[in-house]
């Protein structure tokens, strides 16, 4: 019995320690005291690629999103025009931490959502989620996109 419960301790420690340094460019890491989870992601780091969006998709998968980038922090504000699927609009600082959700913004509306401020990365991910996992401000972000600045929780 003693063996079966070290070899366990082990197995999670070990997948622990896998989780901890598996940062991909195609992946999100979010964390809070619910827990943590990944979204795979596809990056919007130019302006044409942030200006196009999810623009015009008929459907993403459930645990997918896009994470928007930008080169320096400031204001950030978004809208739904040609956008097809309801969203929750996620927005975070330069060290990954939530500072705004947006939840269940609606298809087609052009009702600017403003993200504040100091808004270095946006996460896009499908309506309903935030409140369903408990992602919300203080929830911290983990991307490669955080590591060149004062990332809370580096790769």
């Amino acid at each position: 019995m003693r063996r079966l419960l070290t070899a366990l301790v082990l197995t999670v420690s070990l997948a622990a320690s896998a989780w901890a340094g598996d940062c991909r460019r195609d992946a999100v890491d979010l964390r809070g005291d619910w827990g943590q989870l990944r979204f795979s992601v596809e990056i919007a780091d130019t302006p044409q690629s942030r200006s196009r969006g999810l623009m015009f998709r008929e459907q993403m998968p459930r645990m997918a999103g896009m994470l928007f980038v930008y080169e320096a922090p400031g204001r950030a504000s978004f809208w739904m025009k040609n956008t097809l699927i309801p969203l929750d609009i996620i927005f975070a600082d330069r060290t990954g931490l939530v500072t705004r959700v947006h939840s269940n913004a609606i298809p087609g509306d052009l009702t600017p959502i403003d993200g504040g401020t100091q808004v270095y990365a946006v996460l896009e991910i499908n309506a309903g989620l935030a409140e369903r996992f408990g992602i919300s401000p203080g929830t911290q972000m983990r991307h490669q996109v955080f590591d060149d600045g004062p990332a809370l929780w580096p790769c």
